[in-house]
């Protein structure tokens, strides 16, 4: 396997990649101490192990790792190894800088030609993933591989391609996640994770498009898997739950409605009274006066 280390300040190469942090395929042929100790991320990893078997440790957890895996550690995780050590093996990784918002929404920069949207799915699929691990995609190291060849060949529209297979690699690895965590397709859980990423973060302006992508499914199937299951459409269901909340929320009169409205995900006060009252019968003012405090 060919080896190569490109790294953002000292490799002339990736000048006019400032959002690529480092590049780099290494053949481990012996064991050194102090190789790969613990160490906190910076940008968004993505490693993929070309052979060996590798015992790493990600935020505290130990997973074993075969030749075609594919591990993914976001800004800010702590990898290494227990004994700070390096296995023998052959891996490729890349380090990209992404700015991570606290709502896991990943902003990428004008390099991308992802849309908003689907940043903030990518972003979100990966934040709410709890399987950093993919097994036997070998597409990851066939992506990495066109990566170091249009870098180190510099042939015409090398910027745009490279580019292009960066969007390309975190679409195949959101896809996947999506796949391998729900391999029996069962709706129903699907929904309730579905559901639950929304009540976590219902002050995010969630499109149809994230939503069907957190249950692993095309825009248009998921909106007819959604109204079979529930009898709303996703937004409408989507609105009933952010009412839900507002209703608890209410009950406490030391929060204001208008810091009520905006944590729920609604535009503005005006808007989640029309909204609140249409549903209910009752404006936000009327439903707190008629309901007694409750912590």
């Amino acid at each position: 396997m060919l080896q190569f280390h490109y790294q953002q300040g000292s490799a002339g190469k990736l000048a006019l990649f400032p959002h690529i942090l480092e590049l780099s395929a290494k053949k481990n042929s012996s064991i050194q101490l102090h190789s790969f100790p613990e160490e906190v991320a910076e940008g968004l990893c993505i490693y993929f192990i070309h052979n060996g078997k590798f015992e790493w440790k990600l935020n505290g957890q130990h997973y074993y790792l075969f030749p075609d895996d594919t591990i993914i550690v976001l800004p800010g995780d702590k990898l290494g190894n227990d004994k700070g050590i390096l296995e023998l093996g052959s891996i490729f990784w890349i380090r990209i800088k992404v700015q991570c918002l606290k709502n896991g929404e990943l902003v990428l920069g004008k390099w991308s030609s992802l849309s908003d949207t689907e940043c903030a799915a990518v972003g979100k699929l990966l934040h709410l993933n709890n399987t950093p691990v993919l097994s036997r995609l070998t597409e990851t190291g066939r992506i990495l591989s066109g990566i170091f060849h249009e870098i180190h060949h510099l042939e015409l529209g090398y910027v745009t391609r490279v580019n292009q297979l960066i969007d390309e690699l975190l679409i195949m690895i959101t896809r996947q996640l999506t796949r391998q965590s729900n391999p029996s397709r069962d709706f129903s859980k699907m929904f309730m994770k579905m559901e639950d990423a929304l009540r976590k973060d219902l002050s995010h302006q969630w499109t149809v498009e994230e939503m069907a992508a957190i249950a692993g499914m095309g825009t248009t199937l998921f909106t007819e898997r959604v109204k079979s299951f529930t009898g709303f459409t996703p937004i409408n269901y989507l609105i009933n739950i952010r009412v839900s909340e507002a209703i608890k929320w209410l009950k406490r009169k030391d929060v204001s409605i208008t810091d009520i409205a905006l944590d729920t995900g609604f535009y503005s006060s005006q808007h989640f009274s029309t909204t609140f009252k249409k549903l209910t019968g009752y404006t936000p003012g009327e439903f707190r006066k008629n309901n007694t405090y409750t912590d």
